[in-house]
């Protein structure tokens, strides 16, 4: 079972720049969305369902604005759109889809790098979310939970480590709630459990020469409960085109 996160940072954007004909060649059974930028209005045919492929969408109610989507092979028992908390839903930030026996999320977390305010709803999407990890991970169900979460939690994942101690994304506070998912829910890092020791990152400023000197970041991430993680075979981010200012996260999972 192959599934792939993309925070595709506009999805026209991304399909002007190759991203469908790159997919078309993935043979990925699941692909996760981020930051649609995008109403129901403006998605083409290709968009709602590549050949191949069902998908379901979580619009923000803002025009141009974060969004989320899941391309699925087989359909889904359910779809559960949002997290049903009205200030983070009208981001379209949450979409789950249940199969027999696992579920797959695409989530977008909050950005906090715009200033102090978006910081403090990032914290608050946060502490909401949380519990809500904590129910997921005692349903007893295998969880894949795809997604830009803006946050890179350790030193190996982000190149200037040392002046970002003060900035949106490697915040102590950000840090710590990954690790207390990470260590105290149960959860695991697939990409760190395939390679633990890979300076590797999935998003890379657009301003300098962050893409050619490879100055980025690892914050898109797929974590999963431990039964489904260990399946991870393997793991890749895809570098050869480039569709957004992030890159494509692929992981290959025994089947379940």
């Amino acid at each position: 079972m192959r599934i792939i996160s993309v925070n595709l940072n506009g999805i026209r954007s991304a399909a002007s720049k190759g991203f469908y004909e790159w997919l078309a060649q993935q043979n990925a059974d699941i692909i996760c969305l981020q930051e649609l930028k995008a109403q129901a209005a403006d998605m083409t045919a290709q968009m709602l369902a590549p050949a191949g492929y069902r998908g379901y969408f979580h619009y923000a109610d803002k025009k141009g604005y974060s969004g989320v989507g899941l391309y699925c092979r087989q359909q889904p028992q359910q779809v559960i759109m949002g997290l049903g908390i009205a200030e983070f839903d009208v981001e379209g930030r949450y979409l789950c889809a249940d199969f027999a026996g696992f579920s797959v999320v695409s989530v977008y977390l909050p950005s906090g790098s715009s200033g102090e305010e978006r910081q403090a709803v990032k914290f608050k999407f946060m502490a909401a979310f949380l519990p809500h990890l904590r129910e997921l991970y005692a349903s007893g169900r295998q969880v894949v939970i795809c997604g830009d979460w803006n946050i890179a939690h350790k030193e190996i994942d982000l190149k200037n480590w040392r002046g970002n101690k003060k900035n949106s994304g490697f915040l102590p506070e950000e840090r710590a709630w990954l690790t207390a998912l990470f260590d105290e829910v149960g959860f695991a890092d697939v990409f760190r459990l395939v390679h633990p020791e890979l300076e590797a990152y999935t998003w890379w400023s657009n301003r300098g020469q962050a893409w050619a000197k490879n100055v980025g970041w690892r914050i898109d991430y797929q974590i999963a409960t431990p039964g489904i993680a260990a399946r991870a075979e393997a793991a890749s981010i895809y570098k050869t085109q480039r569709f957004s200012d992030h890159a494509p996260l692929s992981i290959d999972y025994r089947e379940y």
